[in-house]
């Protein structure tokens, strides 16, 4: 009997903490970004087509991330600006159409706190990066039945190291991310 009592508790135990893919909801999720002008005010902006998909247990500890953002869908609320964002000066969005990010290590930091490491790959180059994160919630939706998670991930990331923007007086080098997540558990 004990046998067997150690063998559901162990069973329960691994279901709990089995890993499953997640994927971002783009009506609820955002990946924005903020950068300094004439070093004086920020502009902000955000990348409208994504894809994020996570492996995760559903406390999100020990989570692998893979984003895919397209840099043609830039937006900073001025279609000039965007069009320039898009050209070779910045993003050369025909030449390299995403932004990828893929983790290699994941720490936790505190209750509902983590680090992510990982590969950012933006405009042709691969740079290893860390980002912050934190979950504010899991719940299972009324709708779906399904779980849902809202997380949090944020970091600054050096444009030049990528060769974004080359040499422009008028903007900062750093450039501050902060990924909005709803993700629905699949």
């Amino acid at each position: 009997m004990k046998k067997i009592t150690l063998t559901l508790a162990l069973l329960l135990g691994l279901a709990v903490t089995a890993q499953s893919t997640w994927k971002s909801d783009p009506a609820h999720s955002k990946v924005g970004f903020a950068i300094t002008h004439l070093m004086i005010s920020e502009v902000e902006g955000h990348f409208g087509d994504f894809d994020i998909t996570a492996t995760a247990t559903d406390t999100f500890e020990d989570a692998e991330f893979m984003v895919d953002i397209k840099t043609t869908s830039i937006d900073t609320d001025n279609s000039r600006r965007d069009d320039h964002l898009r050209s070779d000066d910045f993003f050369a969005a025909e030449k390299h159409p995403s932004i990828t990010f893929k983790t290699t290590g994941y720490e936790k930091t505190g209750d509902k706190t983590f680090m992510l490491t990982g590969d950012l790959t933006m405009h042709g180059t691969t740079k290893p990066v860390t980002l912050e994160g934190k979950v504010n919630g899991v719940i299972t939706d009324q709708r779906s039945q399904k779980l849902k998670a809202g997380l949090k991930i944020t970091g600054t990331v050096n444009r030049l190291e990528f060769g974004v923007g080359g040499d422009t007086p008028t903007l900062g080098d750093d450039v501050d991310i902060t990924i909005n997540l709803e993700m629905a558990q699949q």
